[in-house]
């Protein structure tokens, strides 16, 4: 699930991958977009076991580092989305949905640093180099044996 707006310039990175990923034609997994409001987000993987969503983060570090959280089983740090636009966050969407026992059996977070959070459609260098090789990490996940 590519997470994002692709009106605020880095925060576009998730849906950049996910359409990345769906060019690439990858049979084996369902591709979705969303803008990152939690209860969309909820109901989007509702029905699945299994769930990678990829985001555009704000934690301090580089921009374009990227972060891979297991959030089956850990919490994702609130200040990883204070950029967000939305008042319900997606790390505020995981808590709530791993409080009433609606979290998919594996919820993987892939989270890219962004930089710049302006209105705008350009995505900063140090992203636009992550798409390809995220996008790659994520069908070697999928394609592994769990």
């Amino acid at each position: 699930m590519g997470v994002g707006n692709l009106y605020r310039c880095d925060d576009a990175i998730g849906i950049l991958i996910a359409r990345n990923l769906k060019n690439k034609n990858c049979g084996n997994m369902i591709v979705r977009e969303q803008s990152g409001e939690g209860t969309s987000l909820m109901e989007a993987w509702q029905h699945f076991n299994r769930v990678i969503l990829v985001d555009a983060v704000s934690s301090g570090a580089s921009p374009g580092t990227l972060h891979c959280l297991d959030a089956s089983t850990d919490s994702i740090p609130s200040r990883f989305f204070s950029c967000s636009s939305h008042n319900f966050s997606v790390a505020e969407a995981i808590e709530l949905a791993r409080t009433l026992n609606q979290l998919p059996q594996s919820l993987k977070l892939y989270g890219i640093e962004g930089k710049n959070f302006q209105h705008g459609e350009t995505v900063t260098p140090e992203l636009e180099a992550m798409i390809e090789p995220v996008t790659n990490q994520i069908i070697q996940f999928v394609s592994s044996p769990h």
